[in-house]
């Protein structure tokens, strides 16, 4: 399906090392929030800028929950003067209000290569300036501590070589993320100004995805929503958590097929949140099955990782202006979970039309 374009395939083997204006050299980038922009840059050093969403955070809890930095990160550059407001520095317990301009200036500047490999893609669709791809389980999307090789990024750099400079050293052309062991469609941007137009398509859900998703147990409505703000957990950073000061979350959820002692769920997105599903779904007492950060700690139906899938996605092209979705059918990991349930349909199922 996948026809590399001319001169845009990486080389096995050849480290890139993104020392050029367009990449920058921070190994540890932040995530980059939907109002984080990059102002500028002096060499390879980028200074971030975001704006409050909300006012009476402290400002390290706000930029704690933000980014992925430490809360004593956050406090030693609140201290040192390399994070500022309305171009002023602040101490900790700064309470922000609504508006107020945070600029993030990192610390150090580390060479970060990152290696191109010739990891297998399937590849729904790809263009000049788009790459739709289907992620396998298992497959971590970005280079992170724990994971420098083998993930998705270095299999687009092997395949497709330009990508957006926007997502920072290690998550190029990354316009959104799925888990580790969730799978299912994601789009990649090819460059700037197609990652800016995607990201605001995401963020004002022009653009969407759609999700399958196995939970434990049976629900007794046959619809939902779950409301509730998600952020770091209080004791535990690997973990998110429902928490008062978290950002807004809404998951929407319609049931497709009971089983006796589960349910498979149409999941649909407003925000994208960290864990967004897994954390709202276990608030509910209805875990994603296979889950165990966020719900049962030993394997169900033989699966090795959480029963989520995402099988649709849509947006308006930014560059040809026209709509696009698509639909991938159910993994084999899936599959074979709901088959010993009982589902009598094939992998392709809600993929068609009539469905």
């Amino acid at each position: 399906m996948y026809n590399p374009m001319p001169g845009t395939q990486g080389m096995p083997g050849m480290p890139v090392t993104y020392g050029s204006p367009m990449w920058g050299m921070q190994q540890r980038m932040m995530p980059m929030h939907p109002k984080t922009t990059v102002k500028g840059s002096r060499g390879t050093e980028m200074t971030l800028e975001l704006k409050a969403e909300r006012g009476g955070d402290r400002i390290d809890s706000y930029l704690q929950e933000q980014t992925e930095y430490s809360r004593n990160r956050i406090q030693s550059l609140l201290k040192s003067g390399r994070i500022t407001v309305n171009g002023a520095s602040v101490s900790k317990n700064y309470a922000l209000r609504a508006g107020d301009r945070i600029e993030i200036e990192p610390p150090e500047i580390i060479p970060c290569d990152v290696r191109p490999e010739p990891i297998p893609l399937d590849i729904v669709y790809e263009d000049q300036d788009i790459c739709v791809l289907n992620k396998p389980q298992g497959m971590v999307v970005h280079p992170a501590p724990g994971h420098a090789d083998g993930t998705l990024v270095n299999a687009l750099l092997f395949h497709l070589g330009e990508l957006s400079s926007i997502g920072g050293v290690q998550r190029p052309g990354i316009v959104h993320r799925i888990d580790r062991m969730t799978s299912g469609l994601l789009v990649v941007a090819k460059n700037d100004a197609v990652h800016r137009a995607l990201a605001e398509q995401f963020q004002t859900h022009e653009a969407g995805r759609e999700y399958l998703a196995l939970v434990d147990g049976n629900l007794r409505e046959e619809n939902g929503t779950v409301n509730a703000p998600i952020g770091r957990h209080p004791q535990d950073r690997k973990r998110m958590a429902i928490v008062g000061n978290g950002r807004e979350a809404v998951t929407h959820w319609d049931v497709l097929e009971r089983f006796r002692t589960h349910t498979l769920l149409h999941v649909a997105l407003e925000t994208g949140r960290t864990h967004q599903i897994r954390v709202h779904m276990a608030s509910i007492h209805h875990p994603v099955t296979g889950d165990e950060v966020y719900g049962a700690k030993k394997a169900q139906l033989g699966l090795a990782g959480q029963a989520l899938h995402g099988y649709r996605l849509h947006f308006l092209h930014p560059a040809k202006g026209v709509s696009m979705s698509f639909c991938v059918p159910i993994p084999d990991y899936f599959m074979s979970a709901l088959k010993k349930l009982g589902w009598p349909h094939g992998a392709d199922y809600f993929c068609k039309e009539d469905v």
